[in-house]
């Protein structure tokens, strides 16, 4: 075990942390101005309430591995505004894609629970969820990880190449669709799939994992980004494109009779999706 790697810049990307930033910053405009100290105090007590959720939520979950801290730092130390694109689409890379420590962790907690043994992931950026997931596989467990660009799939890789549990994971270097429908043509099926790719394409790739049955009986879908930093349930015309499409996929999979749902606060919003039999 180790301490958790903290991302130096903490850029807000969660509905949370947007709100803590927003409140830390009115509290600031409200001590330049001649406010009530009732009011002061209040506002005070609410960005403390606030800002200690996200720290305590990490001081009391189970540390990341020695693999993950040092996967989570590689990223952190990589320079990711000199790396922009995959060859067909322009898609900015960031260290904020990591799903970094709570969200790894549940991940994997994830896998234990559903006794999962195949897992698909849709998405992989450095596989540090890759990775916390492939911790939970048995030894003869498998992880299939889709990943458009080359360059982030081979830093994967030597991250992998340097854990004990790295040997689970097979990395697919290709648009996620495409190995969707690879995966269909072999007749694939999977225990637990994790999606965490490009927000456009989420309902296609929900709706091609269904269709195909890629999930297996009893099997769960996870998805990330459901929150998407509160734009799914702000005001339509505050949405970006990424915002509006997420919006879009929850109100699909709401509406799918095939399935049931649940969607959690973690981080910027992971959904539960299982099939209905």
């Amino acid at each position: 075990m180790t301490s958790v790697v903290q991302l130096p810049t903490a850029r807000p990307i969660t509905p949370h942390s947007i709100l803590v930033a927003q409140l830390q910053q009115t509290l600031k405009l409200a001590q330049q101005q001649n406010i009530p100290v009732e009011i002061l105090d209040s506002l005070r007590q609410t960005v403390q309430l606030a800002a200690g959720l996200d720290p305590y939520l990490d001081d009391y979950t189970t540390p990341e591995s020695s693999a993950l801290a040092a996967l989570a730092q590689n990223t952190i130390k990589e320079d990711w505004s000199k790396r922009f694109s995959d060859g067909e689409t322009v898609r900015q890379l960031e260290q904020e894609m990591l799903s970094g420590h709570l969200e790894g962790q549940t991940l994997k907690m994830f896998v234990y629970m559903t006794k999962a043994k195949r897992i698909l992931e849709v998405g992989m950026f450095t596989g540090y969820s890759a990775l916390a997931m492939a911790e939970a596989l048995p030894s003869d467990g498998q992880l299939i990880a889709c990943e458009v660009d080359s360059y982030v799939a081979q830093f994967a890789q030597a991250c992998f190449d340097a854990s004990p549990d790295g040997n689970k994971i097979i990395v697919e270097v290709a648009p996620a669709l495409e190995t969707l429908y690879k995966l269909a043509a072999r007749k694939e099926s999977f225990d637990l799939i994790f999606i965490d790719a490009d927000k456009k394409e989420y309902v296609e790739y929900f709706q091609t994992i269904l269709d195909n049955n890629l999930l297996a009986l009893d099997g769960l879908i996870c998805v990330d980004n459901t929150l998407l930093q509160g734009q799914v349930y702000l005001p339509p015309e505050q949405r970006t494109a990424n915002g509006e499409a997420i919006a879009q996929f929850n109100s699909v999979v709401a509406a799918d009779p095939r399935v049931e749902q649940v969607l959690l606060p973690i981080r910027d919003g992971v959904t539960l999706i299982r099939r209905i039999a």
